[in-house]
């Protein structure tokens, strides 16, 4: 099963991205800073085959954070170099966007120093890079399902002082 989103256009700006280590779980939260009436909420989970998963939190079908908790294997690149992506609005459509397990291959790649975080959902190569907020990029297919999933300037995890 995939995780299949629509694209609108969008205005202004890319909202900006506030990042968080629990560091008694390893837990890291992306949370989107955006305005907006308080809708109904949902989240998607993602579940890896490994047991790995990431949830995005959703209101109004759009993404507003993400959870990621149990990480896949992850490969380390000298380099990782993210693409562009247009900023758009995404929308997750229901019944996704209510709540929904969705069970897809999941990998991790990450560059040197740990800052940019790359899972890929899928195999698919003929992806669109789309802008969701300031530091958080979709790879979307022709289809609209969601390839992977692209976190930008992520601060390193606080080591225990």
């Amino acid at each position: 099963m995939s995780l299949t989103v629509q694209i609108e256009p969008a205005s202004g700006a890319p909202p900006c991205v506030d990042y968080h280590w629990d560091t008694d779980t390893d837990i890291l939260c992306a949370q989107v800073r955006a305005d907006g009436p308080d809708t109904p909420a949902g989240a998607v989970e993602l579940q890896g085959e490994d047991g790995s998963w990431v949830i995005l939190d959703l209101r109004a079908g759009k993404i507003r954070s993400i959870e990621i908790a149990v990480w896949p294997d992850v490969l380390k690149r000298p380099q990782l170099v993210p693409p562009a992506g247009e900023f758009v609005t995404v929308v997750v459509p229901p019944p996704a966007s209510m709540s929904t397990e969705v069970e897809t291959p999941m990998s991790l790649e990450v560059d040197g120093p740990e800052r940019i975080f790359h899972f890929r959902l899928s195999g698919s190569r003929g992806t669109r890079a789309v802008r969701v907020a300031s530091d958080i990029l979709l790879d979307v297919e022709p289809s609209g399902a969601v390839a992977g999933l692209w976190l930008l300037n992520v601060p390193p995890f606080p080591l225990d002082q």
